[in-house]
């Protein structure tokens, strides 16, 4: 069946009208990026994988940078489906400042590209849209460590970063800053600006690249890479494969756990 669906997906329009019958289990249709914003299907269905592989009843999955809320709402309904079949409870978090961009601190942050008051919330008209997720108001400096404080948070499996500049994605980088009881030993990450149009310029010396590589730098047992080769692993290649990302704790007590059946190292079943 595999292969029959793998040759029926490149054909033109195949994937438009899969998407309007909406058939099939998330597994399947996320597989074949048959369903809303696969890139965060992607990083939470895994996340939700990993901590069932664990043992670990639920997790936390994130959005750094809401906007107007079109992210966040796929982000909730897609944590309603994958949790009724994984099996595993997912709390939806969404982070923002609620008042747009701030100014740029330099140029690291690219204000070729952005600048102040830019993607801006109707907050009212978002609550409206929501029916679990949480919208965390707030400079990320001082909200993320009051998240993390909570009793009985759930670990981080899934964090979307769209901040844009690199001073506040630095800042965000202290969602991993927590114990190891507020984070999964991997959590998948998708970062939504480290390609652009070429007018833009992306490079590891501005933007999200440079903060992944100064964070990297000035930690030892905690590092953030591309999940290399993913292109390669995908039914139909798409762009967002090269913006999905790992945060490794390999300090973490649960790193080395082995989560694969023998023998099933390519595809970790439901179990």
């Amino acid at each position: 069946m595999s292969r029959l669906l793998d040759r029926l997906v490149h054909v033109p329009g195949m994937q438009r009208l899969w998407m309007r019958l909406g058939v099939g289990s998330i597994h399947t249709r996320m597989r074949y990026d048959i369903i809303a914003q696969p890139w965060y299907a992607f990083g939470v269905y895994y996340s939700a994988m990993l901590a069932k592989q664990l043992g670990l009843p639920a997790i936390s999955v994130i959005e750094l940078g809401v906007a107007g809320g079109r992210g966040l709402v796929a982000l909730e309904q897609l944590a309603i489906q994958i949790e009724r079949e994984v099996g595993v409870a997912i709390s939806v978090l969404g982070f923002d400042s609620g008042k747009g961009m701030p100014p740029p601190t330099d140029y690291r942050d690219m204000p070729h590209v952005w600048g102040e008051g830019f993607y801006s919330m109707d907050e009212a008209k978002l609550r409206a849209r929501l029916s679990r997720a949480e919208l965390v108001l707030g400079d990320v400096g001082e909200t993320i460590p009051q998240v993390l404080a909570r009793d009985n948070f759930p670990p981080i499996g899934f964090v979307a970063f769209d901040l844009d500049y690199y001073s506040s994605t630095m800042t965000a980088f202290s969602l991993f800053e927590g114990p190891a009881a507020t984070h999964l030993p991997r959590v998948y990450c998708y970062f939504d600006d480290v390609t652009g149009s070429e007018w833009m310029c992306m490079s590891e010396f501005v933007g999200e690249l440079a903060a992944m590589k100064e964070f990297n730098e000035h930690h030892r047992h905690q590092k953030i890479d591309q999940l290399v080769n993913l292109r390669l692993e995908r039914a139909k290649p798409a762009k967002w494969n090269e913006q999905i990302f790992v945060f490794h704790d390999f300090s973490h007590p649960l790193y080395t756990m082995n989560i694969a059946p023998k023998g099933a190292w390519r595809e970790i079943p439901l179990r």
